[in-house]
């Protein structure tokens, strides 16, 4: 720890940064690390410490940040950097989420807004060097649920994942920030248009199957979205990218059902390595996904979790 606050201050030393205050600030489910630091009259910007020790990289968060403001979408701008020693001290967009707005704002004027965001990203093409989540990988990625979340055979919930998403959600054309929920989204009620909302957490973007940040953003495992809303949101986005209803309705859940079972898996994993928090975010992550499996597409999904997951309380 001492190391590392030493090149904390070797990266900012003879900036104009090098004295302001710092606020630490909670921190995602991946190593890195976030602080406000604070000038003399009240300026801030955003330092975040991307340990590379810890297999944490800041090139794709950059990359990233510079494909979305040249689309001309509110991440970031990068004040200064250091790719090797794994620091980024980034533009600070705001202080308030869209889940802190919910008290002061209508949750449809936030989620209006949100939804606009995923509309403009649904139109552009996605960068070249981003990966894709083909049926075949996105079926992978849950793989680890069955070894860490019930520690038993992965290969049939694999292999029905696959089967659900070459059905519903068979073709990955569409750019996905992948983490695209309220605690991620800055509201900036000041601003207009696109602008009122600032992205973050942005750097595990891939092209995924068109809804899968719609998915992210209605299913949050965080906060409830309302059913008025999601049956809201559904709509505009269905009408504005012009998919039709039935097809979006019966993908999203694919989508949202795939996410969430990694989620388990990814969540049981962060337990077994020391962070006992997020056990209580279990059941919570087993509703959504349970929500997701009542659609009438996903039964053979359905059969074969509920026949090789138990529910958070029943878990070995």
């Amino acid at each position: 720890m001492f190391e590392r606050d030493k090149v904390r201050r070797l990266f900012l030393s003879g900036t104009q940064w090098q004295d302001w205050s710092t606020e630490t600030l909670a921190g995602d489910a991946s190593s890195r690390k976030y602080s406000r630091l604070t000038g003399p009259w009240g300026e801030s910007a955003i330092l975040m410490d991307a340990n590379p020790t810890t297999g944490e990289t800041v090139g794709p968060f950059i990359d990233i940040a510079r494909w979305l403001t040249d689309h001309r979408l509110s991440a970031p701008q990068v004040l200064h950097c250091d790719q090797v020693a794994g620091f980024l001290l980034l533009e600070d967009l705001g202080h308030d989420t869209l889940a802190i707005a919910t008290a002061t704002t209508s949750e449809q004027v936030l989620y209006d807004a949100a939804v606009d965001v995923l509309v403009a990203l649904d139109s552009m093409t996605p960068p070249s060097q981003l990966k894709s989540m083909t049926p075949k990988v996105g079926a992978e990625m849950v793989a680890i649920t069955a070894e860490t979340y019930h520690h038993c055979n992965p290969a049939p919930l694999v292999a029905a994942t696959q089967a659900a998403l070459e059905a519903f959600a068979p073709v990955a054309d569409r750019v996905a920030l992948r983490d695209f929920h309220a605690e991620n989204l800055i509201w900036r009620p000041n601003r207009s248009g696109l602008d009122r909302i600032g992205l973050l957490d942005f750097q595990d973007a891939f092209v995924a199957p068109r809804g899968y940040d719609l998915a992210s953003l209605l299913r949050d495992i965080r906060r409830t979205v309302s059913s008025t809303q999601v049956t809201r949101q559904i709509a505009r986005f269905a009408t504005a990218t012009g998919i039709e209803p039935a097809t979006l309705s019966a993908q999203l859940a694919t989508l949202g059902a795939q996410r969430n079972l990694r989620i388990l898996g990814v969540f049981a994993r962060l337990i077994q390595r020391g962070k006992p928090q997020y056990a209580s975010f279990l059941p919570t992550v087993w509703d959504a996904l349970s929500t997701d499996l009542a659609h009438p597409a996903l039964t053979d999904l359905r059969h074969v979790v509920l026949s090789t997951l138990p529910p958070p309380q029943d878990r070995r």
